[in-house]
């Protein structure tokens, strides 16, 4: 099973479109408020290379991590699938 977790902020409207996005689709997934953790911010620019949200890191069952950044609804598709 792929393990998903989105990082967010509280004013982000494109991270509220990939929280609907993924319900409509079943996917479960963690959310990683940014605002409220922003000690986690380092983390994942690492993963990611980017300052902005949404950041979903999908992890597949090989322990790979696949990165989509921003709404971005044919590559999230492609890695939730």
């Amino acid at each position: 099973m792929k393990k998903v977790t989105i990082y967010t902020t509280n004013t982000c409207a494109y991270c509220a479109m990939v929280k609907k996005y993924l319900d409509g689709k079943g996917v479960k997934y963690n959310v990683v408020n940014l605002d409220e953790q922003p000690e986690k911010q380092a983390e994942v620019y690492a993963k990611s290379g980017a300052l902005t949200v949404p950041i979903t890191l999908v992890e597949k069952e090989d322990s790979t991590e696949e990165v989509v950044v921003g709404f971005n609804l044919p590559r999230l598709a492609s890695v939730v699938a």
